[in-house]
C-alpha cells in the first residue's frame, strides 16, 4: 500500500514545477528520521546568487518552516577563491530552497501530512484517483564519454606526478558521460534506477524543466539536536552473485591498504572541517572504515560525529564542510583547484548535496552521487562517475571503478 501510494504521489507531484523527492528504500539507518519524505509545491524560495549561503541564512531565520533544496558543487566559489569555466549544459541553478505547499511523509511505515493535516482526506483522495498521462519510457539512449579512455588515463598520471610532487595527497577526479537530444520519463526513470539500485539517500527533484535522479548511497550531513554527523564513501568493490566470493570481496576490501588509506585521508578532512564549527574536544570517529552492502557494490564508510553550540547556525554548519571531502581531496582547496584544471565539464549540481531543512534547524544532506541529470528543455541528459586519485592508483583500475559505478545507470538507459 506505502509503495503503490509512493508512486502514485510522486506522478501527482510531476504536475508541479517543483518537488523534492527522498526515499531511504527501507534501510535500516539508525541515524535517519522518514521512510521516504515528499516536498510539493513552491510556497516561497530562494535561489543561489552572489552570496548564497548568507542569503540562504538570513531566509531561514524569516522562515522557520520545512525548507527543502540543494546546493552545487560550484557553490566552492562562494566559499573560496576558486572559479568553474568547464562548459556546463545542464544549466541548475547554483543553490535552491523551497519551502513546499504540501509535505508527505512516511515514517515506521505510517503515512502522514506533515502540512495542513486538516486537508489528510481531500489530498489522499486527489492523489489516489490521479490518472497520470500516458508517456512512453526512453528507448535505447546513446551514451558518450566527455573525455575518450586514452585522455582519462593520461589525466590520472598527471595528476599522480601533483602527488609526487607533494601537492596533493589525494584527489576525486570524475569524468562526464552524456546524451543529447534525448526524452526520458523523469519518474519511471529514477523508479528504474532505484529498483535496481535501492540506496539509503535516494532522491527524485524538479525544477522547473530540470531533474535530478540520484540512487545516493551517501550521507554528507546530518544535524540532530546538538549533534552533527557526517558519512563519508571511500573505498568501492563489486558484488558476486556466489555467497562465498562475495564473502571474500567484502573482506578483501575491509583489508585492502590502499582503500583504507583513501578513507583515512578523508576521515582527517571531515575532522578538520567539524572542529570549525564543534565544542572543543566533541569531534570523534563513531565508525572507521566500516564495510556497507548494497546491491551492486561493498562500500567503505566512516561515520565522523561533534557537538555544535545551540547558537551555532545550520546553513554556516554546511558552509563550513561545503563540498564535501570525499568528492574533493586533500588537501581540499589544492585538489578543487586540480579537479578544475582536468576535468572536462563543470560538475554544477553534480557532488553537491539535496536534503532539507526542518523548523527547528535540524537537517539531512546527502551526496550527489549515482545520479542521473536532466534538462528536458534542452534534451540534455548527463551523468558523471569517479574515484580517488593517490599515489597507489592504477589508472586501468580506477577507470574500470568509474565503469562499475556508472553501470546501473548504463543499464537502465539500456545503452
Amino acid at each position: 500500500m506505502n509503495s503503490d501510494f509512493k508512486i502514485k504521489a510522486l506522478n501527482w507531484a510531476n504536475q508541479f514545477e517543483v518537488f523534492c523527492f527522498l526515499d531511504s528504500h527501507k534501510y535500516i539507518d539508525k541515524y535517519g528520521r522518514y521512510d521516504w519524505i515528499l516536498a510539493i509545491g513552491e510556497d516561497k524560495s530562494i535561489q543561489a546568487d552572489h552570496n548564497f549561503f548568507k542569503e540562504l541564512e538570513e531566509f531561514q531565520l524569516k522562515n522557520p518552516a520545512f525548507m527543502f533544496g540543494f546546493f552545487s558543487y560550484d557553490l566552492k566559489n562562494q566559499i573560496e577563491d576558486l572559479h568553474s569555466e568547464n562548459p556546463d549544459h545542464l544549466q541548475f541553478p547554483l543553490g535552491y530552497f523551497f519551502i513546499p505547499k504540501y509535505l508527505i511523509a512516511s515514517k515506521n511505515n505510517q503515512i502522514e501530512i506533515i502540512l495542513n493535516p486538516e486537508t489528510s482526506f481531500n489530498l489522499f483522495s486527489e492523489i489516489n484517483n490521479f490518472k497520470p498521462s500516458v508517456e512512453n519510457t526512453h528507448q535505447n539512449i546513446s551514451i558518450k564519454p566527455k573525455i575518450t579512455k586514452e585522455a582519462y588515463l593520461n589525466k590520472v598520471q598527471s595528476l599522480k606526478e601533483h602527488i609526487a610532487k607533494g601537492d596533493i595527497y589525494e584527489v576525486t577526479f570524475c569524468q562526464e558521460f552524456y546524451a543529447t537530444d534525448v526524452s526520458i520519463n523523469p519518474i519511471n526513470t529514477y523508479l528504474d534506477l532505484t529498483h535496481i539500485s535501492p540506496v539509503p539517500f535516494g532522491s527524485l527533484f524538479k525544477y522547473h524543466s530540470k531533474y535530478i535522479l540520484s540512487a545516493s548511497p551517501e550521507r554528507f550531513i546530518q544535524k540532530n539536536d546538538s549533534i552533527v554527523i557526517s558519512q563519508p564513501i571511500k573505498g568501492t568493490t563489486s558484488r558476486s552473485n556466489d555467497h562465498e566470493k562475495d564473502n571474500l570481496l567484502k573482506i578483501k576490501l575491509k583489508n585492502d591498504p590502499k582503500e583504507i588509506a583513501e578513507n583515512i585521508m578523508i576521515v582527517d578532512l571531515v575532522r578538520n572541517d567539524l572542529t570549525k564549527i564543534a565544542k572543543k574536544g566533541s569531534v570523534g570517529v563513531a565508525e572507521l572504515c566500516e564495510i556497507y552492502s548494497f546491491p551492486k557494490v561493498h562500500q567503505m564508510i566512516s561515520t565522523i560525529t561533534c557537538e555544535v553550540d545551540k547558537a551555532t547556525s545550520s546553513v554556516s554548519i554546511i558552509k563550513k564542510c561545503f563540498p564535501m571531502g570525499s568528492m574533493t581531496g586533500a588537501p581540499k582547496i589544492r585538489a578543487m583547484e586540480l579537479i578544475e584544471k582536468y576535468e572536462a565539464s563543470r560538475r554544477g549540481v553534480f557532488s553537491g548535496s539535496i536534503g532539507y531543512f526542518e523548523p527547528n534547524g535540524n537537517f539531512d544532506f546527502n551526496v550527489l552521487i549515482r545520479s542521473l541529470f536532466y534538462n528536458n528543455e534542452n534534451k540534455y541528459l548527463s551523468f558523471q562517475v569517479g574515484g580517488a586519485i593517490t599515489h597507489h592508483s592504477e589508472p586501468e583500475l580506477e577507470y574500470a571503478e568509474c565503469l562499475l559505478k556508472a553501470s546501473n545507470i548504463l543499464h537502465i538507459l539500456n545503452a
